[in-house]
This record gives structure tokens, C-alpha cells and sequence, in this order.
């Protein structure tokens, strides 16, 4: 989509994966920092990555652990269009993105979207965690019933 201005801030949709009436991501822009936003999404496409790869922090979805969601309450149709690439991205998804668009820039990264049955806030910061093990990047998660911390971004 076409980038747009609200304020200061200029944001970019683009297109995303998910099984929704055209799901969309976004970057925010403001005096030389930009914030990526991708939930709902089943897959990491070119245009994700293209979008994420530049951002100064980063709120990307961890639905789901694998295991959890295998073993987990879940029906088997439910389970299946959770981990398809319309549905939600997995930890390790996440983890395989950050690893193609890490760089110098990227201050903070917070897991957000986590599954309260098939996923804990623990296991998204374990795992995704190792795609970032010498960085000094911030790895944080957004809990659902919670406000969050207030962060302040520098580009």
C-alpha cells in the first residue's frame, strides 16, 4: 500500500499472510526511526522481510510454540490453520526471521500475539532469544491482559 502521514508520523502498510479480509503490516516513521508491526501473519514473505529489514525496533508476533500447539486442546483443523501460512507464526518462525534481518540499527524487538494455550511468555524469549544471543538488542514481550513497559526509540 501507499504510505501515508498522520501527524509526524508516516506509515506503510504492506501485505501479509493471514486468513483475514487483506491483513496488513506497517512501518512508523518519525525523525529518522522506524517501527515495524507484523501480527496475524502465517509466513515471512519477500515483502515482510523488504519492510522489516530497516526498522529501529520491531513488534512482531510469536504466536505459538510447536509442541505446545501439537500437544495442546486445540482441534486438529484449528491446529493446522494456526501453523499455515495464512495463520500464525511460531516462535521458531520468528526466530528464522530475525536471523535474515538483523542489523546494527535494531534496538528493540517485542514478541507480541503469544497464544495464551500454546505458548508462554518464557518459551517465545528462550527461543527467539537465540537469534539474538550477541546483540545488545532489547527482547521483550507484550502480555495480553497488561499494558507495557513505555519505550523510547532514537533513530
Amino acid at each position: 500500500g501507499a504510505p501515508f502521514l498522520i501527524g509526524k508520523l508516516e506509515l506503510h502498510p504492506f501485505s501479509i499472510s493471514h486468513d483475514a479480509m487483506d491483513p496488513a503490516g506497517f512501518t512508523v516513521t518519525s525523525n529518522g526511526t522506524r517501527i515495524g508491526i507484523a501480527t496475524d501473519l502465517g509466513i515471512a514473505t519477500a515483502m515482510v522481510k523488504t519492510h522489516l529489514k530497516e526498522c529501529t525496533a520491531l513488534i512482531l508476533e510469536a504466536n505459538h510454540d510447536r509442541v505446545m500447539l501439537a500437544e495442546g486442546p486445540y482441534p486438529w483443523p484449528l491446529k493446522q490453520r494456526i501453523k499455515g501460512r495464512s495463520g500464525h507464526l511460531s516462535n521458531d518462525d520468528t526466530t528464522e526471521l530475525l536471523k535474515e534481518i538483523l542489523h546494527g540499527r535494531l534496538s528493540h524487538i517485542i514478541l507480541a500475539h503469544l497464544s495464551e494455550q500454546n505458548n508462554t511468555p518464557e518459551k517465545a524469549l528462550s527461543t527467539v532469544g537465540q537469534a539474538l544471543h550477541r546483540t545488545d538488542i532489547n527482547l521483550s514481550v507484550a502480555i495480553q491482559d497488561r499494558s507495557s513497559e513505555i519505550f523510547s526509540f532514537k533513530g
